[in-house]
């Protein structure tokens, strides 16, 4: 079995982390949010789905203790959640349909290789047609994003 926690950036669009796993629970959501954030800053807002490690009472205590505010999309509303929804379908189509992923090691060194791909060379119509980590470095002098949490 693997699990992915795709951690993606609303406004730059950048995937800022897809963490494999043969099983994703609360623990480590808070442990990879933890990690980004104090690589990336706070997000002004997490958007998720309501999985169980979403809604779980250890995360949303973590969510408090860091004053981070929750956006829980309503259950059966994927269009609540459009710019996740749309990436993990492309990471879905593009990377995990065309692979056959022998062991879990070997799925995290291509899922990173794609994570990458898709932030530094891919460009999205989005952006205007630039990748991520040009909008990124373009645009982000001045505003601050809101990144969003969904597996």
């Amino acid at each position: 079995a693997l699990k992915c926690l795709t951690v993606i950036d609303e406004y730059t669009r950048e995937c800022l982390a897809i963490d494999v796993a043969g099983s994703i629970r609360s623990a480590r959501v808070v442990e990879v949010l933890s990690r980004l954030i104090s690589i990336h800053g706070a997000p002004q807002v997490l958007r998720s789905d309501n999985g169980p490690e979403f809604v779980s009472c250890a995360l949303l205590r973590w969510a408090a203790s860091q004053d981070l505010d929750m956006a829980l999309i309503d259950p059966g509303k994927p269009w609540q959640n459009g710019t996740t929804e749309s990436f993990n379908g492309k990471f879905r189509d593009e990377c995990l349909s065309m692979e056959w992923f022998r062991h879990r090691l070997e799925a995290k060194v291509v899922i990173e290789q794609w994570r990458q791909h898709y932030n530094e060379v891919r460009p999205h119509s989005s952006l205007g047609n630039q990748t991520p980590a040009a909008f990124k470095k373009a645009r982000l002098s001045t505003t601050q994003p809101e990144a969003v949490l969904q597996e």
